[in-house]
């Protein structure tokens, strides 16, 4: 990982559309990146994802049904300093905080007990061709060359000759991946943005979407996501036992998201 300078990290959201983190900026830089796209503000639970940008919540899946989960299409509420959201099966809460120079997000899902869920902080990013993202390894890799279920399993930062932690030059290519490691660094020029997850006796991992022009077919464009998860699958549907998060007997499963950003001299 590159030392660096911490910059103070600011984050802004819209509860009335998914709770979705619309800015999320460090020494003036946005991170995030967004797209136009008008079916946005006016979906309803079950439509196909309409992907704006921004950060989005998946959950309790991200591929498969409902499409990129069923938080994001609901509006949220305010109670107090948490954002919550009711769902079918399930509440899921949430307290974001600007602590020092980090942001800080808490999440509780609540269901019943043996409920089997993915969660993923849908992190579309702003970068430029040079961006590389680095994780501590060997970590292990799962390589998702298409839409479909199946993976190839790797050690980063290259499986099957995809150059995962490179993010150019734009090739036409689109995979999905997903890294067991609980925290990746994103640098890209002089700066680097850090996430981590953390979750007591469930599994962690980072998704990565590598998007360099070779998705939708019918009219690509360069998409970039690096989403800290619970699970290790993009399909709740097609996961194995262990590859999900798994509500206990509580009733209640609670983990932590950490975002932070340095600048070198």
């Amino acid at each position: 990982m590159v030392s660096g300078t911490p910059l103070p990290v600011r984050v802004l959201t819209d509860a009335d559309h998914g709770g979705r983190w619309t800015s999320l900026t460090a020494g003036g830089r946005e991170w995030l990146w967004h797209r136009d796209e008008p079916r946005r503000g006016a979906v309803r639970p079950g439509d196909p994802f309409a992907d704006a940008g921004g950060l989005e919540e998946c959950v309790p899946t991200v591929r498969g049904l409902p499409d990129h989960g069923d938080a994001w299409s609901r509006p949220w509420r305010r109670a107090g300093q948490e954002d919550v959201v009711e769902c079918p099966d399930f509440r899921l809460t949430r307290r974001i905080r600007e602590r020092e120079n980090a942001v800080v997000a808490d999440y509780t899902l609540a269901a019943e007990p043996g409920y089997r869920f993915v969660w993923a902080a849908h992190a579309l990013l702003a970068l430029s061709e040079a961006a590389r993202i680095g994780a501590v390894g060997p970590a292990v890799t799962r390589l998702y060359p298409d839409e479909g279920d199946r993976w190839t399993a790797g050690v980063w930062p290259a499986v099957d000759g995809v150059p995962l932690d490179r993010l150019g030059p734009d090739d036409g290519s689109a995979v999905g991946a997903v890294v067991l490691t609980p925290r990746v660094a994103v640098h890209d020029g002089a700066d680097t943005l850090h996430l981590s997850v953390e979750a007591d006796d469930q599994p962690v991992a980072v998704a990565l979407w590598r998007n360099l022009g070779g998705f939708p077919q019918d009219a690509p464009y360069r998409s970039i996501g690096v989403e800290p998860m619970l699970g290790r699958v993009f399909d709740r549907a097609a996961a194995d036992d262990g590859d999900t998060a798994v509500v206990p007997p509580t009733g209640e499963v609670a983990w932590r998201l950490t975002v932070t950003a340095t600048r070198r001299p």
